[in-house]
């Protein structure tokens, strides 16, 4: 097997821990959870509400995706974790289900957490294949 290919790409979020974007080997990409955060300005507040931070995770997950010559056509699988479970899965799916084409939907996990970095009310990872 190939040794793995640690990724950072400049135009998404700087890391709130040590972690690469993405680590790839043998055509699968395996992209670290994203954050609610803004690329090139780390010090701006989360977006407010569940529908909006999903949105700028979904939006930073794509940065890196693309930072690698990927889409979201690419990914496998999906891993969602939020915070408020009850409250908040209906309008997470809402924005989420908006980025894919119908039909064309990741396998995925959701999972209730107690917590998340930086207060997020959800964090979403990926795993993508090359073509």
């Amino acid at each position: 097997m190939p040794l793995p290919h640690f990724h950072m790409v400049d135009a998404a979020p700087q890391p709130v821990a040590p972690f690469s974007h993405a680590t790839e080997v043998d055509g699968w990409v395996f992209l670290t959870g994203q954050m609610p955060t803004w690329p090139g300005e780390p010090d701006r507040p989360l977006p407010e509400g569940i529908a909006a931070q999903t949105r700028r995770v979904m939006d930073n997950l794509i940065v890196v995706l693309d930072g690698l010559g990927l889409g979201l056509a690419n990914v496998v699988q999906a891993r969602v974790y939020i915070t408020a479970f009850e409250r908040d899965y209906a309008a997470m799916n809402t924005a989420y289900m908006s980025y894919f084409a119908d039909g064309k939907l990741p396998a995925r996990t959701c999972i209730g957490v107690s917590g998340l970095a930086l207060g997020a009310l959800v964090e979403i990872d990926m795993v993508a294949r090359r073509p």
